[in-house]
């Protein structure tokens, strides 16, 4: 039972911000584009009830996400996530009443093949619920300058995949810290109480990277197609997560002969992963612009 409690609710997490990332995306494409950094962009979404349903979603997702972490390891936790990619396509295809085609059953097989045997073979371990702030500010520094260069990058392109892939990727990285610092700030609310919780700098810390999160999240919606954003999210958020959780909670991962199984299932997630984004958006009913347009 030690897994089974941070896995499902990881899964219920994951399906509610799949949920959450087509509602956004639908409320994204009704506010004008800029070729600029907008933070007044959410304001703007905030008037429209498809993106406060969305958000409703993800806070459904972040309680669900909260429960996980301080029940599991990170290095289990956020890699489910990898799920929100083909759960948001086939939430999409449902909302516009047109199934999947079979080749995008096939990447979806890939992808949830892949990451079983991956997770099965690293069997992720360790529950640290204490981590030092000499030891986050490497890792704080370090993150908040791959999302400066990513979004830098994003808006040096035009509308399209490339600046949905570079916020997609900026948003990985504030989802994976923010898990990092929610995790942290979980087990100060579990152990030291509520008062604790709303003094402890890991409590404002997760909301900021949260928000942060979500303004890369909505200026990827609106850059360019989900299957474009999406996999440089889950992708990015799976890995930026695993080597916090390894770098900062020391959690372990499987080595010797169980690194073969687990670089297999990271080839199938990544094969599933990258032939969704090839699929033109045609094929996945959807219409010209990707899922949930």
């Amino acid at each position: 039972m030690g897994i089974v409690a941070p896995v499902l609710l990881a899964l219920s997490a994951a399906l509610s911000n799949a949920l959450a990332t087509v509602l956004q995306r639908r409320a994204a494409l009704t506010v004008p584009q800029s070729d600029r950094f907008r933070p007044g962009l959410v304001l703007d979404l905030m008037r429209r009830p498809v993106w406060v349903a969305g958000i409703v979603a993800v806070i459904v997702a972040g309680a669900g996400q909260a429960a996980a972490l301080a029940t599991g390891p990170l290095a289990l936790v956020q890699p489910l996530f990898v799920l929100e990619l083909p759960l948001a396509l086939l939430i999409a295809s449902l909302a516009v009443r047109q199934p999947l085609p079979a080749t995008l059953w096939r990447a979806v097989a890939a992808v949830v093949l892949g990451l079983g045997v991956a997770m099965a073979a690293a069997s992720p371990s360790g529950n640290r619920t204490h981590v030092p702030l000499d030891r986050w500010l490497p890792a704080l520094a370090a993150c908040g300058a791959a999302v400066a260069l990513l979004a830098w990058a994003g808006l040096r392109r035009g509308p399209g995949r490339a600046r949905a892939g570079c916020f997609g990727a900026a948003t990985a990285v504030c989802y994976a810290l923010t898990a990092g610092l929610m995790k942290s700030a979980v087990f100060v609310l579990t152990d030291d109480g509520l008062g604790a919780f709303l003094t402890a700098w890991q409590t404002y810390a997760f909301a900021a990277t949260g928000i942060c999160a979500l303004l890369m999240l909505e200026h990827a919606m609106q850059g360019g197609p989900l299957v474009a954003s999406q996999p440089a999210l889950t992708l990015g958020d799976a890995t930026v997560s695993v080597a916090l959780g390894v770098l900062l909670y020391e959690e372990d991962l499987r080595t010797g002969w169980w690194l073969l199984p687990q670089l297999l299932g990271v080839a199938l997630i990544c094969a599933g992963v990258l032939a969704m984004a090839r699929i033109p958006p045609a094929e996945q009913g959807a219409g010209p612009d990707g899922p949930a347009t």
